[in-house]
């Protein structure tokens, strides 16, 4: 159930409950494809650095090490030793990603492993069977997401195939719920909006899914290589029309400044691979930019990566001594920075909830200037202001 706290604007305060805990919102998903965060970071790490949902994917866990073996070994809160929510994506997007290895039917998708060229079929049932093994707290219904330069036409057919898999995914997670072997009989489902860059069509399909009364639901198929402005332009003509009383999800963004500019909007939930993918690479993010601790001029800094912050790596490490451990290609280095990232994702997410429970200012932003500095704004700052701090930005919405 979704509890609308506060608004400012379209910005929401609110809290969501479920069978594994509140969630309080708005919130970020830290992103552990394969049940586990890459960069050596365990559940006990995701605990301390205050992550309140984690994210598995349902493709990846059902090729290994199978949906099957996960159920007979109590589900992936119990594999992965996780007691807050977890939500699994449908596998929807990986499927769709195999362009050359796949085959498009109204029952579902025909398609090769990408480990091992096994052929397999996936369909908005076998989607809801998958996850209903896994017990996720939350599943997202089975969907196309198809390339953001396909034809108007091409897309048009996709959205109404979506909305006839999502018919059979709620149908079906019903029917799962009822088992007697189900593991997690409160299972809650998220419907997909699509449509790529067209307005139309987005907004005809959220009007069609928001009749299905779901748990919540998301906007799919952005971050996929249209513009930043374009996702902002999407974002501005679907959320209104999505259920006010349910939470939203922005699927695979972003960049803190994505993150600000889509909670103004009106999302819920984000989740994004930069904040552990840019931690690898020794990037690192602070309220003053964007840091790349490779860069000589760390060599003798013996201050924490930011000064104040709580995480794990700040609250002990320099930037000299992570430095030395990136260079050296210690695997200890690689995972403090993943910590820090993560931590500064959560902590940001935090800040935002105070400043929305204590309207302190209309409403808080944090944009970079020229000088890659982070400055708090309020509702006055032109859209173009907001810089994107990530590499890879046409890759947002990757698993890892």
């Amino acid at each position: 159930m979704y509890k609308l706290l506060k608004r400012d604007g379209l910005a929401k305060r609110g809290e969501f409950h479920t069978v594994h805990g509140v969630i309080q919102t708005p919130v970020f998903m830290n992103v552990g494809t394969a049940a586990a965060i890459k960069g050596a970071v365990s559940t006990e790490d995701l605990q301390g650095i205050k992550t309140q949902v984690e994210l598995s994917n349902t493709y990846h866990l059902h090729v290994r090490p199978g949906d099957q073996v996960v159920k007979k070994l109590g589900g992936l809160h119990k594999f992965m030793v996780w007691d807050k929510p977890i939500l699994t994506d449908s596998g929807g997007f990986q499927v769709f990603s195999l362009a050359g290895l796949r085959k498009i039917k109204e029952e579902g998708v025909y398609f090769n492993s990408h480990i091992d060229g096994k052929k397999i079929f996936m369909g908005p049932e076998e989607s809801m069977q998958i996850q209903s093994n896994l017990a996720s707290t939350i599943a997202m219904a089975f969907d196309e997401c198809p390339s953001s330069v396909a034809t108007r036409e091409y897309i048009q057919n996709s959205v109404e195939r979506t909305t006839r898999w999502l018919a059979r995914c709620k149908a079906e997670m019903a029917r799962l719920n009822t088992l007697p072997d189900t593991i997690n009989q409160h299972q809650m489902l998220f419907g997909i909006n699509q449509g790529g860059i067209y307005e139309d069509i987005r907004i005809e399909h959220a009007k069609e899914i928001a009749k299905m009364d779901l748990d919540g639901y998301a906007v799919g198929g952005l971050a996929v290589g249209e513009s930043h402005e374009e996702m902002y332009r999407i974002l501005d003509a679907v959320v209104p029309h999505l259920p006010d009383n349910k939470p939203t999800y922005l699927m695979g963004v972003g960049t803190p400044a994505n993150i600000l500019e889509a909670v103004d909007r009106g999302v819920d939930f984000f989740d994004c691979v930069y904040p552990s993918r840019n931690g690898r690479h020794g990037h690192v993010y602070t309220n003053h930019g964007k840091l790349n601790l490779f860069n000589a001029r760390f060599e003798l800094d013996a201050r924490p990566i930011e000064e104040g912050c709580q995480c794990p790596a700040c609250r002990t490490y320099s930037r000299a001594y992570i430095r030395h451990l990136l260079k050296a290609k210690e695997m200890l280095g690689m995972r403090l920075c993943v910590l820090h990232n993560l931590y500064f994702y959560n902590h940001m997410m935090e800040e935002i909830r105070d400043a929305l429970d204590l309207a302190k200012i209309p409403y808080k932003h944090k944009v970079r200037n020229q000088d890659s500095e982070w400055l708090f704004q309020g509702k006055g700052t032109k859209r173009s202001q907001f810089g994107s701090i990530g590499v890879d930005q046409d890759k947002a919405y990757e698993y890892e």
